[in-house]
């Protein structure tokens, strides 16, 4: 009955998380309405649009096949990937106070890229450059965020 088995777990894994945020801010939150939004309105329609993603996922994987051989069967897992990619941001959240934002992003990106193999230098630094600007764009340039840029010692 299930065609993609992938997108049918993803779909429900969809629909489950926008649930439990569209109930939670219904429930803890006071949600105002469209002209006077409330604390509870922004994450209410973000968990409905998201269930409702997940709806069409899950109705995708049930009518459709997957476009590769496998029938949309799970592989195994990466473990390697995972846990380089996971370290990197963690070691994005150790850097980001004493490094700045600048440095600390082309660190996390970086080193998240050696969970792809095989790495490639050229793309690894162009990525770099262009991520750490458009995360200083967005988040002290549009945002106005007060988070250090650059090192205390480089600053002074």
């Amino acid at each position: 009955m299930i065609k993609d088995q992938r997108d049918f777990w993803a779909g429900l894994l969809f629909m489950g998380f926008g649930a439990f945020f569209c109930l939670y801010s219904i429930t803890h939150y006071e949600l105002g309405s469209a002209s006077r939004m409330g604390p509870g309105y922004f994450p209410m329609l973000l968990g409905g649009f998201l269930f409702l993603l997940g709806l069409l996922i899950t109705l995708k994987s049930l009518l459709f096949k997957s476009e590769e051989d496998d029938g949309g069967k799970f592989g195994r897992f990466d473990w390697y990937s995972f846990i380089v990619i996971l370290g990197s941001v963690a070691i994005f959240a150790v850097l980001l106070r004493p490094a700045g934002l600048i440095p600390a992003t082309a660190i996390m990106v970086f080193l998240s890229s050696f969970g792809n193999l095989p790495f490639r230098w050229k793309p690894t630094l162009i990525l770099c450059v262009f991520l750490s600007a458009l995360v200083w764009l967005i988040f002290v340039f549009g945002l106005n965020l007060m988070i250090p840029i650059w090192p205390a010692f480089l600053v002074q």
